[in-house]
């Protein structure tokens, strides 16, 4: 790999939507989403980089919704919801696997017959282990949104970027469906956007992001939540937005930096230590 082509970040982790497993405006699952989606990520991980990925369920269900609908409680609703992502994540998992790169489901609530229990140490060995993970069932608890869960194993796993994939490429003044003349934006602060209201991600999550002022966060996307960055006219994979300046033009930059001050920074450094020889730790259960 020339240095051209190194990723600009060790490690990711992707936030995808349940939609992005299906076809827009129906339930369920679709085989040539989840293809499309699968060897996009793929071809990501061909550059190096370390991923674990988000996964929600809203192509399924989602508790609010079912909450409103019938006796069952919010709370009832948000478990259901996190159920859902454990049989996105399934699918997911296979097809990745199916490709030829060894893939974890690793869930925030015990399923064992299916998938490992979340444990920080255990993802964070098989990531370095170029394993790509699927992080499934939210952060096990109701009333949290997967937004806040990336964020939340953002931080956790020590990754350089939050990688965002949305309906459009980026992130709008108004909503580009209701407003044609809406304008994109190639960056922002975590303030614009939450005084904008611009709802790219629930304020939680914003919260969590800005906490870390040392790493850069981005929101990238597919039009159709297919597949990241891919459009009819120019048809481009997840790896478009990992080499150096490409995601400038692909999506939409969220920073804690000041409007103007540029993107003239590189890519946070390692921040864990080297592991001494041996074996590691990275938790009970096998590696």
């Amino acid at each position: 790999m020339t240095t051209a082509q190194q990723p600009k970040y060790r490690r990711i982790v992707l936030k995808v939507s349940g939609e992005a497993l299906g076809l827009p405006g129906q339930v369920g699952l679709n085989g040539d989403a989840i293809d499309r989606l699968a060897t996009s990520i793929v071809d990501a991980a061909a550059t190096g980089v370390e991923i674990a990925i988000v996964v929600g369920g809203g192509n399924l269900m989602r508790g609010n919704t079912i909450a409103q609908t019938t006796p069952v409680h919010e709370a009832t609703g948000h478990y259901m919801g996190m159920l859902a992502t454990v049989i996105n994540g399934l699918a997911l998992q296979d097809t990745i696997e199916a490709k030829g790169i060894p893939t974890r489901l690793m869930s925030a609530i015990n399923i064992s017959a299916v998938c490992e229990p979340y444990i920080r140490r255990r993802c964070i060995r098989h990531l370095e282990k170029k394993r790509i993970v699927v992080l499934v069932s939210g952060t096990g608890s109701p009333f949290v949104t997967t937004d806040t869960c990336a964020a939340l194993r953002s931080l956790e796993l020590g990754a350089d970027a939050l990688l965002k994939a949305t309906k459009v490429d980026g992130v709008y003044t108004e909503d580009p469906k209701k407003n044609p003349a809406a304008k994109r934006y190639d960056k922002l602060t975590y303030d614009q956007a939450l005084n904008g209201r611009l709802g790219v991600m629930d304020i939680s999550a914003f919260d969590l992001c800005s906490r870390k002022r040392s790493r850069s966060w981005c929101s990238t996307s597919s039009r159709r939540a297919t597949c990241f960055g891919r459009s009819a006219a120019k048809p481009s994979g997840l790896s478009s937005a990992i080499p150096p300046d490409i995601l400038r033009r692909c999506g939409t930059w969220l920073s804690c930096l000041r409007s103007g001050t540029g993107w003239t920074r590189g890519p946070p450094q390692h921040r864990h230590p080297a592991r001494p020889d041996g074996p590691a730790h990275p938790g009970p259960g096998p590696h």
